[in-house]
């Protein structure tokens, strides 16, 4: 078991790790659209990458929803075959959002052993994640 301050410390010594192993600037926050943006996470359980839609009005929240559902097949078929549609998702803080996310079970924050693979599962999917962003920003944004 971990204090507080040792898990805030190994958290922020994975972050730092991962950004120094792979190096490059991501789009997550930058996506142009209010309220969608891509999303690592790393816990004590499993390794996610999503897409948030955090949209506080239903209806554009909705609406890009359903754009990202009707590119769902090309997703999944060329991207991401992992991925995992939630039209009605809850954060932690009970936060209603719509989340498309693939995730890795069985790796550990607080594990170094794990590290490695969750480092590689975040980047892989991340970068093919944007990918089908950068392909289809356009159809999204409409």
């Amino acid at each position: 078991m971990f204090s507080k301050q040792e898990s805030k410390a190994l958290r922020k010594e994975f972050w730092i790790s991962f950004g120094k192993s792979f190096p490059r600037k991501w789009i997550l926050y930058n996506t142009k659209i209010k309220d969608f943006s891509f999303k690592f996470h790393f816990d004590t359980k499993k390794a996610i990458v999503a897409l948030d839609i955090e949209n506080p009005d239903l209806e554009r929240r909705i609406h890009y929803y359903k754009k990202m559902q009707s590119l769902q097949n090309i997703l999944v078929e060329n991207y991401l075959p992992e991925a995992i549609f939630h039209d009605t998702y809850f954060l932690e803080n009970d936060k209603e959002i719509s989340r498309i996310y693939v995730q890795k079970d069985g790796v550990c924050i607080h594990n170094k052993d794990t590290w490695q693979e969750a480092m590689v599962f975040l980047n892989d999917n991340m970068t093919k994640f944007e990918e089908f962003y950068m392909d289809f920003q356009d159809v999204i944004k409409s």
